[in-house]
């Protein structure tokens, strides 16, 4: 379906309103619901014919889950978005006020811009437009929107486990994830649609060790704190093995039609050997290594009370993102063999397991990458692992089809401010994330 006018005059405006509301999911226990449910009022004020013609739940406290009937209830589509925001940080590093919705060259700014208000605004936007078009979905549509996905989010959580209690599997979900960047690789000069059809899991290890306590005159061989730092040197000289999943073998096959000379050799080199990749991925470190690796970040430190006093007690926290193909078991394993000292003790906090890989080669994955050409012609749709954590990691439990993919376009220096500061979209990309929005729900097959 087209239409000469691509969004309603006054997107950029109902985004600033958007983010004029500091939902701060880390900030609620000190700050309360009360911008979380004025964030629930201004989508019904913002959004009237959604407000008016679909079905409205709200699971929990922050749990808003609408559903659009369709033509047929079985098999809906889920598309999902968060509307909470990490903390701001000291707003003086700030171009304008994070929170303030400043509309200026050519886009919004503001905390939440990019992560997560905008790519919700461009769902809103397309099911608002549909609605005044008088159109009806082939299939359920439903909006899942939780309030505390930078918190672990325990409303999509709710939501999901409605679907799972009501014996309702979707053919298709998506969430937040890849995006259309500039440069998915350094040798892939394109701008590309990446979109996450594969997870890393979450987890959270505590190493604990625990001695006699003391005076610092004269301390033993091994203390609490000198067997939590051996235990950390070993982790960080014996990492995870690189493995290739085979999403990143079909990642790199999209880009070969899109390269010439050297570089597309080196892309069919990558594509035929996926072990050699697996290490090449890994000795480049960062973000490439990332994929091909179950990473391990020690994050917290802690122990001691005076400077003069051995700790009878100290602890580190780390944060590993599990490959795919891995588990929060076999990880956790693995960690223990590798610290190897059983006088520190290595205990899960909390964990949720790297997802499944989603089919790239059936309708669902086809459907996002015509309505990607509705938004961005010519742009090319590639599957990628996501590395860190969303909402819809509670679907993939059930649902044989998850995908992870934000239809905005996103500089590097853009995806840079997510969580960090001068975070913005462009107005250009809103009206062209509603437009992917727009086309995919319309192509739907019944």
């Amino acid at each position: 379906m087209t239409r000469s006018v691509v969004v309603r005059p006054g997107a950029p405006e109902r985004l600033a309103r958007m983010v004029q509301l500091p939902t701060v999911s880390a900030e609620l226990d000190r700050r309360g619901l009360a911008d979380f449910h004025a964030f629930r009022d201004l989508i019904a004020e913002l959004y009237p014919l959604v407000a008016e013609r679909l079905e409205f739940e709200q699971v929990g406290d922050l749990g808003l889950l609408y559903r659009w009937p369709g033509a047929s209830a079985a098999d809906p589509v889920v598309l999902m978005a968060h509307y909470d925001v990490v903390p701001a940080g000291d707003d003086d590093g700030w171009t304008a006020p994070p929170f303030e919705g400043r509309i200026a060259d050519g886009a919004v700014h503001g905390r939440g811009t990019l992560d997560d208000k905008g790519p919700m605004l461009v769902l809103l936007e397309a099911v608002e437009n549909l609605l005044a078009d008088g159109f009806a979905p082939a299939r359920d549509v439903y909006l899942s929107f939780g309030g505390d996905e930078e918190s672990y989010g325990q409303a999509a959580r709710g939501i999901a486990d409605l679907f799972h209690e009501r014996g309702i599997t979707p053919w298709l979900v998506i969430d937040e994830g890849g995006a259309v960047v500039d440069a998915p690789l350094p040798f892939v000069p394109v701008a590309a649609a990446m979109v996450g059809v594969g997870e890393k899991g979450v987890l959270t290890l505590r190493l604990t060790a625990r001695t006699a306590g003391g005076h610092a005159s004269a301390p033993p061989a091994h203390t609490a704190a000198s067997r939590i730092a051996r235990a950390l040197h070993r982790l960080a000289r014996d990492p995870f093995p690189a493995r290739m999943p085979r999403t990143i073998r079909e990642m790199l096959r999209t880009f070969v039609p899109y390269t010439t000379g050297r570089n597309r050799a080196l892309l069919r080199s990558l594509v035929a050997a996926p072990a050699v990749t697996a290490r090449v991925f890994a000795r480049l470190g960062g973000e490439p290594a990332a994929i091909v690796r179950t990473t391990v970040a020690p994050t917290m430190l802690a122990g001691g009370s005076a400077h003069n006093v051995l700790p009878n007690e100290a602890s580190a926290i780390l944060n590993l993102r599990i490959a795919l193909g891995e588990s929060v078991a076999s990880a956790t394993a693995r960690v223990r063999r590798v610290v190897r000292d059983p006088e520190v003790e290595v205990a899960i906090v909390e964990g949720s397991e790297p997802s499944p890989e989603s089919p790239v080669d059936d309708d669902r994955f086809r459907a996002i990458a015509a309505a990607v050409d509705v938004a961005y012609p010519g742009t090319p749709t590639a599957p990628y692992v996501m590395m860190a954590a969303t909402d819809s990691r509670w679907f993939h439990r059930f649902s044989p089809a998850v995908y992870r993919f934000a239809p905005l376009a996103m500089t590097a220096a853009q995806r840079a401010t997510i969580h960090g500061v001068d975070e913005h979209v462009t107005i250009d990309s809103l009206e062209r994330g509603e437009r992917f929005h727009r086309a995919l729900i319309a192509s739907l097959p019944g």
